[in-house]
């Protein structure tokens, strides 16, 4: 059955790039999970009509046109456009860092219904942390959730050379906590607290709603940030810019 030459697109903008003098490509998410590239047309003229429907983080409903190269955005109606992420820096940088991440772990033709939810979860949450220190674990807690969901789920209870109980340090290159004996013996294998364990381990089950209500002290929660940019960049094949922006590396 040949494809409609249009279709309805609900997603999130996860990116922009510039074409030409007037033109957006962008990137979005779409509502099955899978990766959207497609043209604004005239988006960055001023008053344009998809100018302010085609920002980045803006959630929106697109009418889509098959392009020869890249698809077309012939309409779009903006659903949300988690204005109030682009007042504050700390909070763009969250966003920013949460949709970079989104970017490299969804795929063309790929559709998995789990990641743009999360995603449109993540952002609002991003939108109520109270604090930076919220906004750590908001950016931390999509990270471990997705990724885990897309198969890079960390061995968080025994050790991952040997099946120690006993551990003690934290592997991002070998996938998980180690015992002291193993770890002596993986590079970059930094020292865990039995503190750090749980945390990481809450990132994982707890809900948005509840770690939005946790608290936690502003120099755990910028470790997990930290732990978190080790952990994706050591299996994503892509770098994290906008995370590495925001933990000031």
């Amino acid at each position: 059955m040949p494809r409609a030459r249009t279709t309805h697109v609900k997603a999130v903008v996860l990116a922009k790039t510039a074409l030409g003098e007037k033109d957006l490509i962008l990137t979005m998410l779409a509502d099955d999970g899978s990766q959207r590239r497609a043209v604004a047309k005239g988006a960055r003229k001023p008053g344009a009509r998809l100018a302010g429907r085609c920002d980045i983080f803006c959630e929106v409903d697109a009418l889509v046109a098959k392009g020869r190269s890249l698809d077309v955005i012939a309409e779009a109606e903006l659903l949300d456009a988690h204005a109030s992420l682009k007042l504050d820096p700390d909070r763009m940088m969250a966003a920013s860092a949460i949709c970079d991440v989104a970017r490299a772990t969804c795929y063309e033709d790929a559709a998995d219904a789990y990641l743009h939810p999360i995603c449109r979860r993540a952002l609002s949450a991003c939108e109520q942390a109270c604090d930076v220190s919220h906004l750590d674990l908001c950016v931390a807690a999509y990270v471990w959730k997705v990724m885990a969901h897309s198969g890079w789920y960390p061995q968080l209870d025994t050790c991952v050379s040997c099946g120690e109980e006993g551990v003690s340090r934290f592997s991002a290159a070998l996938g998980g906590v180690q015992c002291e004996s193993c770890a002596g013996e993986a590079e970059g294998a930094v020292p865990l607290s039995g503190d750090q364990l749980s945390w990481l381990k809450h990132l994982l089950r707890a809900p948005f709603d509840e770690l939005l209500a946790d608290d936690v002290d502003p120099s755990m929660a910028r470790w997990l940030a930290g732990i978190t940019h080790e952990w994706a960049s050591a299996h994503l094949d892509a770098r994290l810019r906008a995370l590495e922006f925001m933990l000031g590396l």
